[in-house]
C-alpha cells in the first residue's frame, strides 16, 4: 500500500498530539523537519538506518 508522505505525517502528528499533548509549535517543527529531511540528500541514509 502506497501512502503519500504528507498523509503519513498528518496522521503521526494528530496521534502524537492526542497521546502525548506536546505544544503545537514542537509538533510543527518536528513534522516540517522530518518532511525536509525526507526530501533532502539525507533521505536515503535515514531510510537505510530505519530499515
Amino acid at each position: 500500500m502506497d501512502v503519500p508522505l504528507w498523509l503519513a505525517l498528518l496522521v503521526v502528528g494528530v496521534l502524537g498530539v492526542k497521546l502525548a499533548r506536546p505544544p503545537w509549535w514542537l509538533v510543527a517543527v518536528l513534522l516540517l523537519g522530518g518532511y525536509l529531511v525526507a526530501d533532502s540528500f539525507l533521505g536515503p541514509a535515514v531510510d537505510t538506518a530505519i530499515k
